[in-house]
């Protein structure tokens, strides 16, 4: 007989183990392809033609994959964590193989969507299942574990980009994913067979999620295009808004009123959901000023290639695994968890501050591995936190809805972040060349198109542009220091509530 959603299941030591493998490889594909893209797409473009749409390559697996976390989440709670993982993976694989095949921009465009399709349920459904097999006080370890993949992921993913670019060529960085998705789905295959299979006879919300999908797909747009595709005065962007904001309007009264809810609105008068959540979108665009804009500052500043800025990077990855590891020990050990995050933000706001306030800072080995590995353990502290945080308050049946949304939230402030910090980064560029005398220089292009752009120049004007994205660098580390001062303050106000020995649903 099924499993309701609601019955606890114990799990060996062993058999955590073999969970969790199987679903760090799922993890480690869909982390690992948010960075390892964007080596290659320089070199995308040069085959495939059609610069002007390159930065769909990355839009499009960003949409698909952001506004179907939350509906993975809720999917999961309905027909069970396995089959749901596997379609995912599945239809991730699939993706995969198409965009190593495609003949042209559209088709790699279109592509990247089918596996953003799967993406988008890789992450959240890995942290729910480890909620699931995992006693809650014990969580912080194992989502600790988790947030290390995710750390050696950022770093590996430019990394092994470049590698492939280089050496044999951009569909590799998409095959890559084919042994890693065949050795996941192996892997969980036996192990989950003991998770919940669902409830008997599931009621899916479709409108809810068709308006959900709707709504997060205008907000994404607004974010992403604003200011750089459309002003943020032209009628087509505020058409886009008010579309938006009707959309999103419309999904809250309708979640209000249907029975199971793809994002169950009781869930935000929990304390701790309603304050959480926001402290992981502030906090991913933190993180995200430094997985995505390192490198470019080395890139671009110290002239460093793809595969030398991803090993330079090592100090960070390195400090995110120390801080997720050893801060879920440390919450095992000691059933607190508020600690860890007002530690970790303080920690990325004062180093972020070093970055931007001198340029030896990031242009010596030795200055530059001093900062980046207390940046790293302060990043590493907060996310899987925060995700013990949620999945400790809320009821066993809301488990995959709730920690998805978790995810949604961190996707959405990841997004948000890249496209403010490139705002800012372009505007304060432009400026500096401005004044320079360099008005020509196109800072948005050199951002897309990577060094190619400065290395055609003569030596003085090279060295000018150069100077102007120092100082665009400094400007947009600054403000990745007021991001993390300001998500540290909406720590404060974070509920802690005992860690909980057993899988049992909190107290009504």
């Amino acid at each position: 007989m099924p499993q309701s959603n609601a019955e606890r299941v114990t799990f060996t030591h062993r058999e955590i183990l073999e969970v969790f493998s199987g679903v760090a490889l799922a993890m480690l594909m869909a982390a690992m392809d948010q960075t390892i893209v964007a080596t290659a797409l320089p070199t995308m473009a040069e085959q495939l033609g059609n610069l002007e749409d390159l930065p769909w390559v990355v839009s499009a697996y960003l949409l698909a994959s952001t506004t179907t976390t939350p509906i993975y989440g809720k999917l999961s709670d309905l027909y069970g964590r396995k089959r749901v993982l596997q379609i995912a993976i599945l239809l991730f694989l699939a993706g995969s193989v198409l965009c190593a095949l495609a003949g042209s921009m559209f088709q790699l465009i279109l592509f990247r969507a089918v596996q953003g399709l799967g993406g988008g349920g890789l992450m959240a459904l890995a942290f729910t299942i480890i909620g699931d097999v995992v006693e809650p006080r014990e969580r912080g370890r194992y989502q600790g574990y988790i947030g290390g993949v995710f750390a050696l992921a950022s770093v590996a993913g430019p990394l092994l980009g470049g590698v492939f670019t280089e050496a044999l060529s951009w569909h590799w960085i998409f095959l890559i994913n084919l042994p890693i998705g065949a050795a996941a789905l192996f892997m969980t295959r036996k192990a989950l067979a003991r998770l919940p299979t669902g409830i008997a006879h599931p009621k899916i919300d479709y409108l809810g999620a068709a308006l959900l999908m709707a709504g997060i797909t205008g907000l994404l747009l607004v974010i992403s295009r604003g200011g750089t595709a459309f002003a943020w005065t032209s009628p087509t962007l505020l058409a886009l808004v008010a579309g938006t904001a009707v959309l999103l309007g419309a999904f809250v009264w309708h979640e209000r009123r249907v029975e199971e809810p793809i994002l169950p609105l009781r869930l935000f008068r929990s304390p701790v959901f309603a304050v959480a959540n926001p402290i992981v979108a502030v906090s991913a665009m933190v993180l995200f000023a430094g997985i995505v804009f390192l490198p470019l500052h080395l890139q671009l500043v110290r002239g460093a290639g793809a595969t030398e800025s991803g090993l330079l990077l090592l100090p960070l990855v390195f400090g995110m695994t120390l801080g997720a590891v050893g801060g879920g020990r440390l919450i095992a050990r000691s059933g607190r968890y508020k600690i860890f995050p007002i530690v970790g933000l303080a920690l990325a706001a004062l180093m972020f501050l070093a970055l931007g306030a001198s340029d030896r800072v990031a242009g010596d080995a030795l200055l530059s591995t001093l900062v980046l590995v207390p940046l790293g353990i302060g990043l590493g502290l907060v996310m899987p936190v925060m995700t013990v945080a949620v999945q400790n308050a809320v009821d066993r049946r809301d488990l995959g809805a709730a920690t998805a949304a978790v995810g949604f939230f961190r996707s959405l402030g990841g997004s948000a972040g890249v496209a403010l910090f490139g705002a800012v980064l372009t505007s304060d560029v432009g400026r500096h060349l401005a004044s320079a005398g360099l008005p020509g220089i196109d800072a948005r292009e050199v951002l897309e198109r990577g060094t190619a752009v400065l290395q055609g120049l003569p030596d003085n004007v090279r060295a000018a542009a150069v100077a102007a994205f120092e100082q665009g660098f400094e400007t947009l580390f600054v403000l990745a220091a007021a991001f993390a001062a300001a998500s540290l303050v909406l720590t404060l106000f974070l509920k802690e509530l005992p860690l909980r020995s057993a899988k049992a649903s909190p107290a009504a």
